[in-house]
């Protein structure tokens, strides 16, 4: 029919949710409570929830006309490293869902093609929501602690270990340029190289 999905895979994995309790019968309840080990990928580069992670999924599932709304909270552990000092980093994150799963007839009606967004087989996956939620509610930079002092830009050691006296005695290249310059007009010319007007102050005789 044109217009309509291709057929799509049956999702599996520990975050679909079987929805055929529910019948498409708007008003239709059913709650999720489950514990299960999230897949790989879920995060940033410098925060995320390891692969194999237990989450908590505490969700409602409720029939609606179009489909199946999903809300709920999925709590995981975090595991990453200090933007400042690159020191291990874990937290605990609640992740707010609420994401609604058109059964694929409304889905072609409403104009939607986000695989993520259509039940397939009464399955709905929940995992790109997750990571969607994820990307918002992640910091961009993790930190170990507020007042982390990060590391030394010269030798690289934490600055929390060595203490706020540790410096590093370096001279400004633009300093050292300017030096370079004294020392040799110190030197003075060379008295090998003959200037103009030698001869005369050393009273020579010039003949024509």
């Amino acid at each position: 029919m044109s217009g309509s999905h291709p057929r799509r895979r049956t999702p599996r994995g520990p975050l679909v949710l079987d929805t055929r309790e529910l019948g498409r019968r708007p008003g239709s309840l059913l709650r999720v409570q489950a514990r299960v080990e999230v897949p790989a990928g879920l995060g940033t580069e410098m925060i995320w929830i390891a692969s194999g992670a237990p989450a908590e999924l505490d969700l409602r599932l409720e029939s609606v006309i179009e489909g199946v709304l999903v809300s709920g909270t999925v709590i995981a552990p975090l595991t990453g490293e200090c933007a400042r000092c690159l020191d291990p980093v874990s937290d605990t994150v609640t992740v707010e869902l609420r994401e609604l799963f058109y059964y694929a007839d409304r889905a072609v009606e409403a104009g939607e093609d986000e695989d993520e967004r259509v039940l397939v087989d009464d399955r709905a996956d929940l995992e790109p929501a997750l990571r969607d939620a994820l990307v918002v509610d992640l910091p961009l930079s993790p930190v170990c602690r507020p007042d982390c002092a990060g590391l030394c830009v010269d030798c690289g050691v934490r600055l929390d270990d060595v203490g706020s006296d540790h410096t590093h005695d370096s001279a400004d290249p633009r300093w050292a340029a300017l030096s370079g310059l004294a020392r040799d007009t110190s030197t003075g010319p060379d008295p090998a190289i003959d200037t103009p007007g030698r001869g005369a102050d050393r009273g020579d005789d010039v003949r024509p």
